[in-house]
């Protein structure tokens, strides 16, 4: 373990130490400077330690030569099509220009690796630009055995989206998971990974192949220790005063041993991660929040605006008019030994055919499969007035068997925990599972009695499911006739219930193109700069692709470390 650092002053402070703020920091220290990144926490990694380690970043170096058809007149009429007047053109030509650049220099220098997503689409295929593949890239997995005793210091994914703690990534792991019963080939791929997980944890306590965004904090952690950044952990920004005539801040720390001031003498960077627990914040920006629905982020409950709040302390202000303020994802809630609540982000298993979601009056709202963000909204905008927004899950027995229901595992873990603790509700009838549910039972039945008579033959003329690559990609291929769709008539049915959730918010700090946190008359503020969730959103508050937030959060740390560093771009 890292042992604290006491020195009280350094050229860089990082405030939040997720892939944003890493990324930071590994291109100041690269660049010469003396860096400490500050953890409110007693692990590194933020959001990006739970995310999929995705970074939607067209013309990557890794589509270089693979043909693939794309131009920056197709990406720039992509996001048009999606961000409508919260098109920036300013911050997007940033981002596009620099984000490659960053990827060349990650890879090249430090060991930070990434694979190319060759075949994952775009959100919304059916809009100008959009693209089928190569505008992705995903973390290369990690042996944790890289980061030696640091291992510890890296905060573990939600154990509820893993096996047994063990990290399954999207793509070939994944289907082999979801497979391992009906191909030998994929039996004994998933044996040796159960297996060398035992062991990883006999020894290390962990497992060592650390996959999605864990592999790319653990492996910017790795980068960042390379290059002398120094770390404190358990430390809270509570305070920062004004610049001194040389240009230094004083950063006030809380930590268990007291308070501690430490002196950034070229730069503060915010990379705290919004605001997903801020309370107040949530009532100011959230509308379901302010009609009395809670809003239950997967995002760290440390996540509660602290960076947002050193910038406005210093004249930076918080842009409240992004097309939503937060990067929405249907959530359940699961109960948890002592009585608390965890949150499960539903990414996956919506996608799959024979699932279907139904608010309380029985009926759909939404294309299942499509994207997270789209499926919140739609929630949202389907609720009427003074009604708690909350909607259900469904599928019967055959579905939960083969892809499992959020956090319930497929077969052959056991669903009786599920039943008992009351996560997962079940009925050997419709009308059973709409009473366990509170859902309108006539409603109900109305609504799968249509849906399945179209799903007999792979058919959804309510919400077009399977209609674009980017749905049927996250079906099931092994389906027909659409890998999208399929009846749910097999007793017992089985329901979760989604809550209004998020994997982070977009509402941040107004910066300019080098991530200068701005004042209120457009004057960037000497020294401040913000990236990740602590920047506002350069997709407006929209979700174009998977990808969105961790690319511009990288790709704006990079640039901010170059222009404290006078490496202007």
């Amino acid at each position: 373990m890292a042992a604290l650092h006491t020195s009280r002053d350094t050229d860089v402070l990082i405030i939040g130490s997720g892939a944003s703020g890493l990324a930071a920091a590994v291109t100041a220290a690269h660049l010469g400077l003396k860096v400490t990144v500050i953890e409110k926490t007693n692990v590194v990694g933020g959001t990006s330690a739970f995310s999929g380690g995705w970074l939607w970043i067209p013309h990557a170096p890794h589509a270089a030569g693979q043909n693939t058809g794309d131009s920056d007149a197709d990406v720039t009429a992509y996001l048009q099509a999606v961000c409508g007047e919260r098109f920036e053109a300013k911050m997007m030509t940033q981002y596009l220009q620099q984000a490659p650049q960053m990827l060349a220099f990650f890879e090249q220098n430090t060991a930070v690796k990434f694979l190319p997503g060759s075949a994952v689409p775009d959100f919304f295929g059916e809009l100008a630009g959009a693209k089928n593949g190569w505008r992705s890239v995903v973390a290369a997995p990690y042996d944790g055995r890289g980061l030696g005793k640091n291992l510890a210091m890296l905060r573990r994914p939600i154990y509820e989206t893993t096996l047994w703690g063990m990290g399954i990534a999207s793509g070939a792991d994944m289907k082999h998971f979801l497979h391992s019963f009906k191909s030998w080939s994929s039996f004994y791929y998933v044996g040796k990974r159960i297996s060398k997980h035992g062991r990883d944890l006999l020894q290390y306590g962990r497992s060592q192949q650390i996959v999605n965004g864990n592999a790319l904090v653990a492996r910017l952690l790795e980068s960042a220790l390379r290059l002398n950044v120094a770390f404190v952990l358990n430390a809270r920004a509570s305070d920062i005063g004004n610049a001194d005539d040389a240009g230094a801040r004083t950063v006030v720390l809380d930590t268990p041993q007291g308070q501690v001031n430490i002196v950034a003498k070229r730069a503060v960077v915010l990379a705290a991660g919004g605001f997903p627990h801020d309370v107040v914040r949530q009532q100011q920006l959230f509308p379901h929040v302010q009609n009395g629905t809670p809003h239950h982020s997967a995002a760290p409950t440390t996540n509660t605006g602290d960076g947002l709040n050193l910038g406005e302390r210093l004249g930076g202000s918080v842009d409240t008019t992004q097309a939503a303020s937060g990067a929405w994802s249907p959530v359940s809630l699961v109960p948890q030994a002592d009585g608390s609540w965890g949150r499960f982000p539903h990414l996956v298993e919506r996608g799959k055919p024979g699932l279907i979601a139904v608010r309380a009056n029985g009926q759909r709202f939404t294309n299942e499969g499509g994207p997270y963000h789209a499926f919140v909204k739609d929630m949202l905008a389907a609720t009427p007035a003074g009604e708690r927004a909350v909607s259900w899950l469904i599928c019967d027995h055959t579905f939960i068997r083969r892809y499992g229901l959020g956090a319930v595992k497929p077969f052959p873990l056991s669903l009786k925990p599920w039943l008992a603790n009351g996560y997962l509700k079940s009925g050997n009838t419709l009308a059973e599972l709409a009473h366990a549910c509170g859902i309108d039972v006539n409603g109900f039945e109305t609504t799968l009695r249509h849906y399945n008579g179209h799903a007999e033959r792979g058919q959804d003329p309510e919400f077009g499911r399977g209609s674009n690559l980017y749905q049927r990609v996250a079906g099931d291929a092994s389906v027909g006739p659409n890998p999208c769709v399929a009846p749910i008539i097999k007793p017992p049915f089985y329901a979760v219930e989604i809550v209004p959730g998020s994997l982070g918010t977009f509402a941040g700090l107004k910066t300019d193109r080098h991530a200068q946190v701005l004042d209120d008359t457009g004057t960037p503020i000497s020294g401040l700069y913000a990236v990740g969730n602590d920047m506002n959103s350069v997709m407006g508050g929209h979700y174009p692709s998977g990808g969105i937030t961790l690319g511009p959060g990288m790709t704006f740390g990079y640039v901010a470390a170059r222009h404290i560093a006078g490496k202007q771009d």
